[in-house]
């Protein structure tokens, strides 16, 4: 058992994913890694539902907060940041738990992808960006289905730069970026135990979404997102949720009301495509959080779970 031990909490936004982490870490002398796409970047504190100091109850939280809107940040990049953090962490003898709702960057980490670009076609590249602008990028993304639809499924409308790729890699090469990452899995370097949290009632998570968005009007999220969305961004930071929802409302066209039932209803399909994406993973243990009386009797559920899976690590 010569591997990393990770635990990963994962989960649909909204469902307590941090404040589990967090109560591991205080448990098992743990320290938070997050896997969010969005809370990488300043300044999106009150949309990205980042932790509050707080909240992290002096757990110290890595992959967080550290990157300019105007920065481009790839799959690629969090791989090896949050490895290194993951390595930096076990070396002091302290056990890593990652914890996000971004199932591509969970994966592509823990599952040890390779990534790589060696069927980049830059002038094919530029063909489909300007398609994006002509066709519209639903038009590419029907195209993916054709193609692979395994993949293409996965896929939100905001990915533009991953649709692109993906098509790029089948025009490029023959090969469907389903069969690629298929093919360029490593051994990974990591023993990883999987907590995911889901409800039983739909409704019951879907509440909870929309009891988040009010609460993060009430905290000052319309200043957030007024003062985001003046800044130049780049291609990803722009779409945040909790930000382009908002757009219509600062332009006039829609009410704050009406704004914030779109932020909602955009909140509780992201959910949605979660669940789908981490579905998909035999490994993780489900808690369902409308199955419990109170929170601690989650977590001490949780913590049995963290305690087997260390026995069986050191009984290996």
């Amino acid at each position: 058992m010569n591997k990393i031990p990770v635990v990963a909490v994962v989960g649909p936004t909204a469902s307590g994913k941090s404040d589990l982490a967090v109560e591991i870490c205080l448990s098992f002398n743990g320290e938070a890694v997050s896997a969010d796409s969005m809370q990488i970047y300043k300044g999106l504190d009150i949309s990205t539902a980042k932790p509050t100091e707080d909240e992290k109850k002096g757990v110290p939280h890595h992959m967080m907060d550290f990157l300019d809107n105007t920065q481009s940040f790839s799959v690629a990049d969090y791989q090896q940041m949050a490895g290194e953090c993951i390595e930096d962490i076990s070396s002091r003898g302290k056990l890593p738990v990652i914890v996000g709702g971004t199932g591509l960057y969970i994966d592509t980490l823990l599952n040890n992808v390779r990534l790589t670009e060696d069927s980049f076609d830059e002038e094919l590249r530029a063909k489909l960006i300007k398609r994006v602008e002509y066709e519209g990028i639903e038009a590419l993304l029907k195209e993916l289905h054709e193609i692979d639809p395994e993949y293409a499924v996965k896929m939100h409308p905001n990915n533009v730069k991953r649709i692109v790729r993906a098509l790029e890699v089948w025009y490029s090469s023959g090969v469907t970026m389903t069969e690629q990452i298929k093919n360029s899995h490593a051994e990974s370097p990591y023993d990883v135990l999987y907590i995911g949290l889901d409800a039983k009632e739909r409704e019951y998570l879907y509440n909870r979404i929309n009891l988040r968005v009010d609460i993060m009007l009430e905290n000052g999220l319309e200043v957030e997102a007024r003062d985001y969305l003046s800044q130049p961004n780049t291609a990803t930071s722009s779409q945040a949720i909790g930000c382009k929802e908002l757009k219509p409302y600062f332009d006039g066209e829609l009410t704050l009301t009406e704004a914030a039932e779109n932020l909602k209803q955009a909140t509780r399909r992201y959910a949605k495509r979660q669940l789908t994406w981490f579905r998909r993973n035999k490994e993780i243990k489900w808690l369902f959080i409308d199955t419990f009386p109170t929170k601690n009797e989650m977590y001490e559920k949780a913590f049995s779970i963290v305690e087997e899976w260390e026995r069986r690590r050191r009984d290996a």
